[in-house]
């Protein structure tokens, strides 16, 4: 190989990794903003503060998701009508204006309006993000390329509780104010979001869909070599002529069987990642604490173990996606939460009023989410921006992506009332039996979908006749 075709090969690589870095800035900011709640919470729901009740608490935490939901089903239609890139532009812009307003916000209703828009923000990112760097990855590399997303998520996750614990402790009972300091923080990456995205090409994908042949080659030559580009774009356009006699993507092609089949699996696929209850923990991972035993400090500290726990597992998952089946990961991931939600109902009755508690429940929440971050979460977001046909990526992600949210939100709304209600120890059996229901579904309906391109993978869901039909995409 020639000095110039292996520079060339690092430029391809280069670009990639430019790409990938600049755009899951969307995925660090989902990540800080659904983690900081989880520290903000106690200081806001003090009486000289927010005065929060156990269904205000919900509601301040939940509305992010409920917005977050809308901003899936919506921002994937805007994302295919008018590019992946211009929408994530704007929403770098509603990140940072949310951010403020939840800053300054000067009582509870107002704090749930901003916190409404930035689920808009949120939730869009989340279909946006993943369907971008599956359409910008080759199909070798969309494994990492993608779940590098789910790192910069629960990296802003770990951020979050990192800032929460150094504000919180730092400032601690004289300044219950604390809580704004730890909002305002997200108005930063949002910026370098906005001016990284400047500078990155657009999906050649989206492009090709929208009959700009040409811009979508370069886009190509610049992310992979002059002969694979080619080839990859003739792909491209075969596909989307198979796909034809889909003007525009509208919610009346869902009927479709083969697409109505691809769409329950994903809205499964979503709901399995929710109901596991990961939420719970990563927005109410101090006040779990601190309800076992821990007082505000040490639950705020001992908070930053699920967020290191998280990334360090997400490293793992990442490395596996490339190793082992989206499937067998999945249900290995389920089977250790389960285990981890069951240990904690256990131990939080078995152990309640002892000084082992706390610790015994923090143990438990880290092991939970080195299942969750290290398989389930990996698995969910690739398959979902890997199972749909090109001209119905983003309104099939949007669909399904709704559907997780939705879920995230009654998980979100209820988990402080379930809390109050009926204690720590049966909010967690509720949903280990989930849990169970999770690995039932998993193991019966979901196909595999490691290494087949996007477009592979399409016309496999096409010709799919039979459940038994299941066997060709696992060999």
């Amino acid at each position: 190989m020639s000095s110039q075709a292996i520079e060339k090969k690092h430029d391809h690589k280069k670009a990639l990794k430019k790409i990938t870095i600049i755009s899951t800035f969307g995925g660090l900011l989902f990540g800080y903003d659904t983690g900081v709640i989880n520290g903000a919470l106690p200081y806001m729901a003090r009486p000289d503060e927010l005065n929060l009740t156990p269904v205000t608490e919900g509601l301040v935490t939940s509305s992010l998701l409920f917005g977050a939901a809308f901003g899936a089903v919506f921002g994937g239609r805007l994302a295919d009508r008018f590019g992946r890139r211009k929408m994530i532009l704007n929403l770098a812009f509603l990140f940072f204006l949310a951010a403020i307003g939840c800053t300054v916000a000067p009582s509870a209703g107002i704090m749930i309006v901003f916190r409404f828009l930035l689920g808009l923000a949120v939730g869009a990112a989340s279909v946006m993000v993943p369907a971008f760097l599956a359409e910008m990855s080759p199909a070798e590399r969309r494994g990492r390329m993608v779940t590098q997303n789910e790192l910069m998520i629960v990296t802003g996750q770990l951020l979050a509780f990192v800032f929460n614990a150094i504000l919180g402790t730092t400032f601690g009972e004289e300044a219950a104010h604390v809580w704004r300091y730890m909002l305002v923080i997200a108005s930063l990456p949002a910026i370098v979001l906005w001016f990284g995205m400047l500078t990155v090409p657009e999906s050649p994908r989206w492009l090709a869909s929208k009959g700009k042949v040409g811009d979508a080659l370069r886009v190509l030559k610049e992310i992979r070599e002059a002969s694979r580009a080619e080839a990859e774009l003739k792909e491209i356009q075969d596909n989307i002529s198979q796909e034809s006699g889909i003007k525009q993507a509208t919610f009346s092609d869902l009927n479709v069987p083969w697409v109505r089949r691809i769409v329950m699996i994903g809205i499964g696929i979503a709901i399995v990642q929710q109901i596991t209850g990961v939420n719970s923990i990563m927005y109410y991972g101090t006040q779990i604490l601190q309800q076992s035993g821990f007082s505000t400090d040490a639950a705020l500290v001992g908070n930053i173990a699920n967020g290191v726990i998280s990334v360090l597992a997400t490293f793992v998952g990442i490395w596996l996606l490339g190793k082992v089946g989206r499937r067998p990961m999945l249900i290995v991931g389920l089977a250790g939460t389960t285990t981890a939600l069951t240990l904690i109902g256990v131990f939080s009755f078995v152990l309640d009023g002892t000084a082992a508690l706390p610790f015994a429940v923090l143990a438990m929440t880290v092991t939970f989410l080195a299942f969750q971050q290290g398989a389930i979460s990996p698995v969910t977001w690739l398959m979902l921006s890997e199972i749909f046909p090109l001209k119905l990526r983003g309104l099939g992600m949007g669909v399904t992506v709704f559907c997780l949210w939705i879920v995230n939100f009654l998980v979100g709304l209820s988990f402080p009332i379930l809390l109050s209600a009926v204690g720590l120890s049966a909010t967690f059996f509720i949903f280990a039996v989930l849990g169970i229901g999770a690995i039932t579904f998993v193991n019966k309906f979901l196909p595999e979908t490691k290494g087949k391109s996007l477009e592979q993978l399409e016309a496999y869901f096409r010709e799919h006749k039979k459940p038994e039909n299941r066997k060709v995409v696992n060999q």
